[in-house]
């Protein structure tokens, strides 16, 4: 079954062509990366599949149904958002924030109450960190908020916008497993805007590749890494071979 179709979508801004005419589809329960270097066009696919966006050619269907079709908030608290900045209310504490879509969406307090319990258990976070503010927080612990609050609502799709970028590289790894281990879990599917070209191969079941707008190659980690004829794919795909080259080369001294 398939989650996520775009069919022929396009956008540009104020005549310029940000995202060229793409058709990609992802099946359910697949854990999809976007990788390539900024301008890239990969956030705005990624906003044109919850309606952040409007194509200007084209359309987006999710689960069947044509988006453009349906109320953008409706369709929003369907699927879970993971932003680039984190994007916590700074003046709700941390339950507060996890539990903002299901207050919209009518949920009894106390059924958001225990729903907030079950997902800092889940995102592995100290259930008293409930009743404190994000900043508070440590960087690592406000992204896991932010993860928390996107599947609040129990979302079967679950979009990320370069979500570890922020981090260090123990805590970007370490958020960056559970989060596949709770895709995983959860049966969710996910799409992750990543600039980490090694981080999408050892997470992803399937990479995205993507230059100046163009979708160049759609294809499973290993398959990518066995070699690709366009050259920027090549050339994107060859650097962390050469880092893990380097790192083996050291480690045998």
């Amino acid at each position: 079954m398939t989650a996520i179709v775009l069919d022929k979508v396009s956008k540009s801004y104020a005549g310029r062509t940000v995202l060229a005419e793409t058709s990609l589809e992802i099946a359910k329960g697949r854990f999809v990366a976007l990788v390539g270097g900024s301008g890239a066009g990969k956030t705005t696919l990624l906003k044109l599949m919850n309606g952040l966006s409007t194509p200007t050619s084209g359309r987006v269907l999710v689960e069947g149904a044509d988006i453009a079709q349906r109320p953008g908030p409706e369709l929003r608290r369907g699927i879970g958002y993971v932003f680039q900045e984190i994007g916590l209310f700074p003046h709700m504490t941390v339950d507060q924030n996890i539990g903002v879509t299901p207050d919209l969406l009518g949920w009894p307090p106390a059924q958001i109450a225990a729903r907030v319990d079950e997902l800092l258990d889940l995102v592995a976070l100290p259930r008293e960190v409930a009743k404190r503010a994000p900043s508070q927080l440590s960087g690592g612990q406000r992204q896991r908020v932010g993860v928390a609050r996107a599947l609040a609502a129990r979302p079967s799709i679950l979009l990320m916008d370069e979500p570890f970028g922020a981090l260090d590289p123990v805590t970007r790894t370490a958020l960056a497993d559970d989060v596949r281990a709770l895709h995983d879990q959860l049966g969710l599917t996910t799409v992750m805007v990543t600039h980490d070209v090694g981080e999408a191969l050892l997470l992803a079941d399937e990479v995205v590749v993507m230059a100046d707008g163009w979708a160049l190659a759609h294809a499973s980690p290993r398959e990518l890494l066995a070699g690709h004829p366009d050259p920027v794919v090549a050339d994107l795909i060859a650097a962390p071979k050469k880092q893990a080259e380097r790192l083996a080369e050291l480690a045998r001294g």
